[in-house]
């Protein structure tokens, strides 16, 4: 919900992508910092390996989101976010290669539904023809994908290694975020400072606040107890609930296939996750847990 949202307080702001990317970042540093020193006194500084992971994942988020904001002047939000949620993909499939992590075949089954619903959301079949930056546009909402997927699995790599440590990774990984998207910057347009006025700055100040620490901070929690593939598969709701949001605050009223992908995300996501028959699934599981416990003798 709070990513959601996220998306609509850029809208509001209504600053240039370049400098959105960076403040986002930048303001919630100021935040987290006291936050991360608090959690530093409790549970202890993180480790060299900790804070090289976090800064790794932080240059994959301001990837994400330099070339996310810039793709949406190029093709527009909804094909943007089609693109950027190829993260189902990224996130599962790293997991997979590199800690060796098991895919289910209910989400490989469900994975083409998903990504079919994602479209419809996006407006894809519904979008004007593309302008001649569509390539440009395009190669920047697969970019963001990749580094959106790719910071999922890091921190939450970086999260299981050092248990009890939400802030201080998170932190460090916002700092990255904010320096690497600050390089970018030339190459997306350039920072504007000097014209945002007040209200933007409000906006600007509770996308930071929800979108970066609250939700990143649930995000780290979450991710630790679940596997890749149902982390991905959530997070699809995103640009599901992003339409609600968009109707009820800017007056952006959703498209009748627009409703229809909505409602595919919701149902894949939830026979993905188990969540629609997995009744018999649950009994099994539970069955395990008190066979392996020694409460069962037969």
């Amino acid at each position: 919900m709070c990513l959601s949202a996220s998306a609509i307080l850029v809208k509001l702001a209504g600053v240039d992508a370049a400098t959105t990317a960076v403040l986002r970042c930048a303001i919630a540093v100021l935040f987290l910092v006291p936050l991360a020193l608090g959690e530093r006194g409790r549970r202890g500084p993180l480790s060299r390996r900790g804070i090289s992971w976090a800064l790794a994942a932080g240059v994959a988020l301001g990837i994400d989101y330099a070339a996310w904001t810039a793709s949406i002047f190029s093709v527009g939000a909804g094909i943007s976010t089609v693109l950027v949620n190829v993260q189902v993909v990224v996130l599962p499939l790293l997991a997979f290669v590199v800690d060796r992590e098991r895919m289910r075949l209910r989400f490989l089954l469900t994975l083409p539904l998903m990504l079919f619903g994602i479209c419809l959301v996006g407006g894809v079949w519904g979008a004007a023809t593309l302008r001649e930056e569509a390539v440009r546009g395009t190669l920047l909402g697969l970019l963001a994908g990749l580094g959106y997927g790719s910071y999922l699995f890091l921190t939450r790599r970086a999260t299981r290694q050092e248990p009890g440590r939400m802030v201080q990774p998170l932190a460090w990984a916002t700092a990255s975020a904010a320096v690497t998207a600050a390089l970018i910057a030339p190459f997306t347009g350039g920072l504007h400072l000097k014209a945002i006025t007040p209200l933007a700055w409000t906006y600007l100040v509770l996308l930071a606040v929800l979108g970066q620490i609250v939700a990143w901070l649930l995000i780290h929690r979450g991710s630790t107890h679940l596997d890749p593939v149902t982390t991905a598969a959530l997070l699809l709701i995103q640009p599901v609930l992003a339409l609600g949001l968009s109707a009820m605050i800017l007056a952006e009223r959703p498209t009748t296939l627009q409703l229809v992908g909505a409602t595919i995300v919701i149902a894949a996501v939830a026979i993905s996750n188990g969540l629609v028959g997995g009744h018999r699934r649950t009994k099994d599981a539970v069955f395990d847990r008190f066979r392996r416990t020694g409460r069962l003798r037969s």
